[in-house]
């Protein structure tokens, strides 16, 4: 995922909400080891197969995970290109220190 020059906020506001839930937050730091499976992804989290798995659909269709099947197993890991358009959304939300001020007051 390349970062685009301006700012898409609808999909920054997916990236976003996706961050937003503490579970998803934990499958992420989990994910920072490596590739995990579900099956870690549950032990780490506590939390039921179809629990993790909606996460991790939130997370996938946000772009932040990729997964791979390897037989029955699917293995998830963080999209580091993610990582780096998140950081990129974070910049151009910075205050411009070239800015004229608006009000004089």
């Amino acid at each position: 995922m390349a970062t685009a020059t301006r700012l898409d906020l609808d999909h920054a506001a997916r990236l976003f909400q996706a961050l937003s839930d503490p579970t998803r937050l934990r499958l992420l730091q989990t994910l920072r080891r490596g590739e995990r499976c579900v099956c870690d992804l549950m032990d780490a989290t506590d939390a039921a197969q179809s629990r993790v798995s909606f996460h991790l659909r939130v997370l996938k269709d946000a772009g932040l995970i990729t997964d791979r099947r390897a037989g029955r197993w699917v293995h998830y890991r963080i999209d580091p290109e993610a990582l780096a358009e998140v950081e990129g959304v974070l910049s151009q939300l910075e205050p411009d220190a070239d800015a004229v001020p608006k009000c004089a007051c």
